[in-house]
């Protein structure tokens, strides 16, 4: 988080394939989100492979359990303040949350 470094601002780095999100966390990232709960979940290969939809992950609940079963379809970065929590892009995003 090179935009964190240039900031001055003390932070953390979590990786979320050794140390994924069980639902508790993810259910308190949302509860900050600023972005649409939907937004925290990937839309790539995996998610085609898987043959999820839009509204396999339309609610909270499913969003969490999506991606507690399937961990690489979270959205990333993930910055999260005491208050906030935010998709980090475009990085412009990051900046602001953190200023």
């Amino acid at each position: 988080m090179r935009i964190a470094e240039e900031l001055g601002v003390d932070f953390e780095t979590v990786n979320y394939i050794k140390e994924p999100p069980d639902a508790d966390t993810l259910r308190g990232i949302i509860a900050k989100l600023d972005d649409p709960v939907t937004a925290l979940v990937r839309r790539d290969s995996k998610f085609k492979q898987l043959e999820l939809s839009d509204d396999d992950v339309a609610t909270d609940d499913q969003v969490v359990d999506v991606l507690v079963k399937h961990k690489q379809l979270l959205q990333r970065p993930i910055v999260v303040t005491a208050d906030t929590a935010i998709i980090g892009r475009p990085k412009d995003r990051v900046a602001e949350l953190l200023a």
